[in-house]
């Protein structure tokens, strides 16, 4: 069983930056592929970016590009997003998710989930 929680959401300005964090209990290093999606008030999960298990290989949702990035220290058994330039419709809660498979956008293929952190961009 794997555990995990993520931490680091929080309210910022649009242009701002936050970094989350997400901790996996066991030892999940090079196990699992890690991805982190969001889910906006009324509106479908969406895949956010994902990284491999040993970190070489990553994908990025089309909206997100450019501005935000996954990494993984799987010394310490955390992943990490970083956020750029947030935008209002940034806003969502955000999940991160561990999937024993490979890296895949789809969050059907996922096993493990946190139970979210809140990230609002004010306008």
């Amino acid at each position: 069983q794997v555990q995990l929680v993520e931490s680091g959401g929080g309210l910022v300005q649009a242009g701002g930056s936050l970094r989350l964090s997400c901790a996996a209990s066991g030892r999940i290093a090079s196990r699992y592929a890690m991805g982190w999606f969001r889910q906006a008030p009324g509106k479908e999960r969406e895949f956010v970016t994902a990284i491999s298990r040993t970190g070489d290989g990553t994908e990025y949702a089309d909206s997100v590009k450019g501005r935000f990035t996954i990494s993984r220290d799987n010394a310490k058994n955390t992943v990490y997003l970083q956020m750029n330039s947030l935008k209002p419709e940034d806003t969502a809660l955000y999940f991160c998710a561990a999937n024993a498979l490979v890296l895949t956008t789809n969050p059907h293929d996922y096993d493990y989930w946190g139970r979210g952190t809140q990230v609002t961009v004010s306008s």
